[in-house]
């Protein structure tokens, strides 16, 4: 089974957590580690559509790595998918690049679990901020796993930096999930 994981953050210099989490990942056997910030730095109109989609082509999985930012995607993430998923080859008839493979969203976010919450500052849950995501990828016929999420990302420990990082290797060891 091959991973790709997608890594977007705006502030690539202040990412502590988003950060960790693409070391771990580049670390796997199995996983390509794409970070659109070092590729192209924040020229939306930049991507090499060729190199980006013949990448997901090959993967089994691609997981999407990013911190929330103003409770939705980094610009370049958004971008990327704007300019990636290209209309016949994402979507529209015979399109069928994504068709089948899992979408996976792993993300950070600076605020508590509690702020994700229906009881909550933001008065939604984290699977509510990324139902885009899953909308997308069922769009394209896609598999959508359940999200993994690290809260209280801003200011963690390297405690809970470790712990994030475990649990994103065992995500990333999970066979492809069954239809």
């Amino acid at each position: 089974m091959k991973t790709l994981v997608i890594v977007s953050h705006p502030y690539p210099e202040r990412s502590k957590a988003t950060k960790a989490l693409e070391e771990i990942a580049a670390t796997v056997p199995g996983v390509t580690v794409r970070n659109l910030e070092t590729l192209y730095g924040n020229n939306i109109n930049g991507f090499d559509l060729t190199a980006e989609q013949k990448a997901q082509e090959e993967a089994d999985r691609v997981v999407y790595l990013f911190p929330i930012h103003w409770f939705n995607l980094t610009p370049m993430l958004k971008a990327y998918l704007n300019e990636v998923w290209a209309y016949g080859w994402a979507f529209g008839p015979d399109a069928a690049a994504l068709k089948g493979k899992e979408m996976q969203v792993v993300t950070t976010a600076g605020a508590s679990k509690f702020t994700y919450s229906a009881e909550g500052l933001i008065k939604s849950s984290m699977e509510d901020v990324l139902t885009p995501m899953k909308a997308s990828a069922y769009y394209v016929g896609m598999k959508y796993n359940q999200p993994l999420a690290f809260h209280n990302a801003i200011g963690a420990s390297d405690e809970a930096i470790a712990e994030y990082q475990k649990a994103f290797v065992t995500l990333l060891n999970l066979p492809l999930a069954t239809a």
